[in-house]
């Protein structure tokens, strides 16, 4: 495949993506796959702001079915199996409890949504909706009250994870993926497009120029800065930007099922099982107002949240007892709903030729809105929109194909881990397990001819070691400790104090070296 170092036909890339979240390097991969030149430039970290601040579900929406977004939840469920078999060490299967205690919405109503859930599309491996009594079943335990209930199936995604082995791919067929690389201005130029790009780091190379065929715009809460940066763009469509926020609490229940918690505001809040020991329990849905940036949770919404927990679980939680919080700004498509809540969750796919008769081959496709669920979806209708500009570009081809170390079956993770185990016997399987899970088959690429701890380097606590450092800067973009723990892990919430410092120095050394 051509790199976006290839200058043939007097541009150096054919398709110069700006934002390095799941929709900008669903799209990269997307489109090197099918044999274009292509650039990414991502402002920070792959994955830094909404593509990591999800609730990490791979789910067809179930509450957006009271909404009337049929469309959206048919094509989410068809493409929740589809992902699960193509990325099967960090998506799987998850049971959601849904009590109907406390419920704004009456039984007949929410067991007619979940027929139609099981029923609308794509659903053939996921066990369907069951009705159980909570008092005589184990998965009522710990709840304050133990009625009736409805057990469904969607799947749980390590949400930065997806992102980051989508660029991976990307960049294994050719693309250039530049983090922490932002773009300043582009302008329409001999029939495409010339973008200004200034970054830091080994990745980025300063400030240059880049002339690129087509260009488009997946900046997220950032579409519409980057469109004010691009002279005679567009500006009829509309992003609006809603705060959701998640805190993690000392694990509420046993079991690993997760539950859906209807409040009496009709809004939905998950608690879902994390990281072993502790329990996820979002989202929020707040109006963002002004530019968006790094988001944090507010008080009023700690509160929402451990109001939900006090509601339903009998073990008491207080805010001294949170773990960790965090809130990302999901850019939906502003359809004027009156709600946060209510707005959209679907895409909107906007493709801007320019001014009338002028520089017609120049096309900008801007992302507005859109979910983890679809992305792989939305972008093959990116390049569906992009195929008068690349007559010449392959067909759809993602559908069946895996993302690195997913290429084995969908049921056969504890397989995976077995045969680790016998590769390597002397290495501890809870390490061993926690490999598989973040990179399924490239573990063995990670491990190498490692035979004993001792060959994976220095221990920066829960598993974390100098081989994996490595691993993680070479291919997959790895620059800081926030980078390592909490986004392409969550080792975060498991090492000791002073584990960021250390892993800081570690990286910067690195970099060094190299």
């Amino acid at each position: 495949m051509a790199s976006g170092n290839d200058t043939r036909d007097g541009f150096d890339t054919d398709l110069l993506v700006v934002g390095g979240g799941i929709n900008g390097a669903g799209i990269a991969r997307d489109a090197a796959g099918r044999g274009l030149r292509v650039t990414l430039v991502e402002q920070d970290d792959l994955a830094a702001h909404t593509s990591s601040a999800s609730t990490k579900l791979i789910h067809g929406g179930l509450r957006y079915l009271e909404y009337g977004e049929v469309r959206l939840v048919r094509e989410a469920l068809i493409e929740r199996e589809r992902l699960w078999a193509m990325a099967p060490h960090i998506i799987w299967p998850l049971r959601f409890v849904l009590p109907q205690t406390n419920s704004p919405r009456p039984a007949w109503m929410v067991r007619a949504g979940l027929f139609l859930y099981d029923h609308l599309g794509g659903r053939e491996r996921l066990p369907a909706t069951e009705t159980i009594r909570l008092a005589y079943d184990l998965r009522g335990d710990g709840l304050r009250q133990r009625g009736r209930a409805f057990v469904y199936s969607d799947c749980w995604v390590e949400d930065s994870r997806l992102v980051v082995l989508n660029a991976r791919d990307a960049a294994d067929r050719g693309a250039a993926v530049l983090t922490r690389t932002r773009l300043v201005d582009a302008a329409r130029a001999g029939g495409g497009w010339r973008a200004t790009l200034s970054g830091v780091g080994a990745d980025a190379g300063g400030e240059r120029t880049l002339t690129a065929r087509a260009l488009v715009n997946a900046a997220g809460p950032w579409v519409a800065d980057i469109l004010s940066r691009v002279p005679h763009a567009r500006d009829d469509r509309g992003v609006r930007l809603v705060k959701g926020s998640h805190i993690v609490v000392p694990r509420l229940y046993a079991g690993d099922h997760a539950f859906m918690l209807q409040n009496p505001d009709r809004r939905i809040v998950f608690a879902i099982p994390y990281e072993g020991a502790f329990t996820l329990v979002g989202t929020t849905d707040e109006p963002w107002e002004g530019a968006p940036g790094r988001a944090a949770i507010a008080p009023h919404e700690t509160d929402y949240l451990l109001e939900t927990i006090a509601r339903y679980f009998e073990a008491p939680v207080s805010r001294e007892q949170i773990v960790w919080s965090y809130a990302g700004i999901r850019p939906l498509y502003d359809d004027k709903a009156a709600s946060a809540s209510a707005v959209t969750r679907d895409y909107v796919l906007d493709l801007d030729r320019g001014p009338a008769g002028a520089n017609e081959n120049a096309p900008m496709l801007s992302i507005f809105g859109g979910k983890i669920t679809t992305y792989r979806k939305l972008a093959e209708h990116a390049m569906a929109e992009l195929a008068e500009t690349f007559p010449d570009a392959g067909g759809a081809w993602t559908a069946g194909a895996t993302l690195p170390g997913g290429d084995f079956p969908a049921e056969g993770f504890e397989p995976l881990v077995d045969s680790l185990a016998g590769d390597y016997p002397a290495l501890d399987r809870t390490l061993l397990r926690r490999l598989a899970r973040a990179y399924g088959t490239k573990a063995r690429v990670l491990l190498g001819e490692a035979r004993t701890a001792a060959d994976l380097g220095e221990d920066f606590g829960a598993g974390l070691t100098a081989r994996e450092l490595d691993y993680l800067a070479a291919t997959e973009w790895a620059r800081t400790a926030e980078d390592v723990l909490f986004r392409r892990s969550k080792l975060g919430l498991h090492v000791p104090p002073g584990t960021a410092e250390r892993v800081d120095a570690y990286l910067a050394r690195a970099a060094t070296a190299a």
